[in-house]
């Protein structure tokens, strides 16, 4: 499954793969071949078959190769390949069909109750909206990998106990384990996707609920800068948004484009919508204040009571339950 060593084989080519496994499945049980033939002709199918996986001489025919070569080192004896074919028919498969229904955003999971917090106390309640949204999404998506994995583990459960090949309490404990272990690593890389646009999610719902237009970005503008939204002002400028619930490492990228290239680009500021704000220094906020960066924190967080009582760093924050306002006052 390796994307980076082995090209994610097992997700990008599992119809091909079942196909094979099926194959490699009749050939264990012909008795036209001794276990030494029978072990040469299993391992030769599955490593010539891995290799036409993909055309010769691409990026990922040289990721199959890997797999190709690291099978090889593996497989050593029929029974090899026997947990070969079990691991892609029963961990494998069944998860990647498991993990196309996991939800990849949390937005038919918190558009009602937003709406519904908008419509009785207004944009003054932005900041509630967000913290909602954000709980409510982690919980329901949580909720719906763990029916996910209760039901495709009761299945793997069935499918060892009627496994023909001979496998006892402490084999079926390990492929347990593994089943376990893949899914949740599978599970682990779609909540950081979904994690890293719940924000940019909410914004564009708040975007909608208000009718505010959003714009692209500027032509040729190319710096190393994550903005997710962009809308443009009544006096022809635009600002940018970028939704990311933490600044973390990124600040050293976006210290790059100082004002006067915001200003080159007629960008009149970029504002930083976040959530959580532990790591934002003193020295962050300066540095990016002072390039036209604006941050919106929680008015009862403790980051922003220190700063909107500075007499320079006030400028740089702004409460979240300002945010429509505030964009209401430039279009």
């Amino acid at each position: 499954m390796n994307n980076d060593q082995f090209g994610a084989v097992g997700k990008s080519k599992e119809d091909k793969l079942l196909e094979l496994v099926a194959v490699l499945e009749n050939l264990s049980t012909q008795e036209n071949f001794s276990v030494e033939e029978r072990f040469l002709l299993l391992k030769n199918t599955l490593l010539t078959e891995i290799k036409n996986l993909a055309q010769p001489e691409t990026k990922r025919y040289f990721l199959t190769l890997n797999l190709a070569q690291q099978l090889d080192r593996e497989i050593k004896t029929v029974d090899d390949v026997i947990i070969f074919c079990v691991a892609m028919k029963y961990v494998v498969a069944p998860i990647n069909r498991a993990i196309a229904l996991v939800p990849a955003d949390d937005k038919k999971f918190c558009e009602t109750a937003a709406k519904n917090i908008l419509d009785t106390f207004g944009e003054e309640k932005i900041h509630s909206l967000i913290a909602t949204w954000d709980d409510l999404g982690v919980k329901a998506c949580l909720d719906a990998e763990r029916a996910l994995v209760v039901e495709e583990f009761i299945r793997f459960t069935e499918n060892l106990s009627a496994i023909s090949i001979s496998h006892d309490e402490f084999d079926d404990k390990i492929m347990l384990t593994a089943f376990v272990q893949e899914f949740e690593r599978r599970l682990g890389q779609k909540r950081k996707a979904r994690g890293g646009t719940s924000l940019e999610t909410v914004t564009d719902f708040i975007f909608d609920y208000y009718g505010f237009k959003s714009t692209s970005k500027p032509s040729h503008f190319d710096q190393d800068i994550e903005v997710d939204k962009w809308f443009k002002c009544k006096d022809g400028w635009i600002v940018g948004i970028s939704c990311k619930r933490t600044l973390r490492e990124r600040w050293k990228q976006l210290s790059q484009a100082d004002r006067g290239t915001l200003s080159h680009f007629k960008i009149r500021e970029l504002w930083h919508l976040m959530t959580f704000d532990n790591d934002l220094s003193d020295e962050k906020i300066v540095r990016l204040g002072e390039q036209g960066q604006v941050f919106y924190l929680s008015a009862a967080s403790e980051t922003y009571k220190r700063c909107s009582e500075h007499p320079g760093m006030k400028t740089y924050v702004r409460p979240l339950n300002n945010f429509v306002g505030d964009i209401r006052k430039l279009i």
